[in-house]
């Protein structure tokens, strides 16, 4: 058994609609790298905000999951939206077949906040459902949003909850971690890097998972925030992404029946 998977580093705006045509551009890469899905950062579509145009996102979700659909390629699409059913909104990723099948949402789970009390951020904003997998081609994925997946203590309160392990234990041999992190060039940028950097490493390897991961590359004039590329069960890069500005990727991963 074996899946091709893609990733876009893409610019994350508020123009949702500049948005839209960038992630049109990833699938038209993705199709034709052949890949079976296509991963995309925390926020692509809507902008990593709470604060976006719940029915321009609704249309621009209508016409990416169409172009996606008709590409035959599947979707692990970052974007913030409300979902109709409890009028909540979450920090996702929505998960997409190749026919364009709807499979439901990761939600981000460690939201991020201040050690103030009450805490301060977007743990005020964004609602969290409970972890899961999805059945993709008979492929038990999962998936995982910036902070879910290294818990940095500068960023959030609330404990480690190891969700890599949790995924694992859940049987997802592939996820799909999503990512928009905070850099300005200083040193501590390159300290946030380093940590992200180990962390996709460790957890890949102490979960036997593979990881595919992509963030965003907005501002286009600094390195990003975390490294985007596919990461094997061993801890190591089967592929890497160059760490600035707008970049595709596509590698076939191997799995074991």
């Amino acid at each position: 058994m074996q899946i091709r998977v893609a990733g876009a580093q893409l610019p994350v705006t508020r123009d949702v609609e500049a948005n839209v045509a960038q992630i049109t551009r990833a699938i038209e890469y993705a199709a034709g790298e052949r890949a079976d899905i296509l991963l995309t950062p925390e926020g692509s579509l809507s902008d990593y905000t709470p604060e976006f145009d719940a029915v321009a996102v609704g249309e621009a979700l209508a016409r990416v999951t169409a172009s996606a659909k008709a590409a035959g390629i599947g979707l692990a699409l970052g974007t913030c939206f409300v979902e109709p059913d409890d009028g909540k909104c979450y920090n996702q990723i929505r998960f997409y077949t190749p026919e364009g099948a709807y499979l439901g949402f990761h939600s981000k789970t460690l939201t991020c906040g201040t050690w103030d009390e009450p805490p301060q951020g977007e743990i005020n904003y964004y609602a969290v459902r409970p972890l899961r997998t999805f059945d993709f081609q008979g492929l038990p994925i999962g998936g995982l949003i910036c902070n879910d997946l290294w818990a940095n203590p500068a960023c959030t309160p609330v404990p480690d909850p190891h969700l890599t392990q949790q995924l694992a234990r859940l049987g997802a041999r592939v996820i799909f971690h999503a990512v928009n992190g905070g850099r300005d060039g200083s040193e501590w940028s390159d300290v946030a890097w380093y940590y992200h950097e180990s962390n996709l490493r460790m957890r890949a390897q102490a979960g036997h998972l593979w990881i595919v991961t992509v963030d965003s590359c907005h501002p286009l004039e600094l390195r990003c925030s975390a490294p985007s590329g596919v990461i094997s069960p061993e801890g190591q890069w089967g592929c890497r992404a160059a760490p600035q500005g707008v970049q595709y990727f596509a590698q076939t991963i191997p799995l074991d029946e």
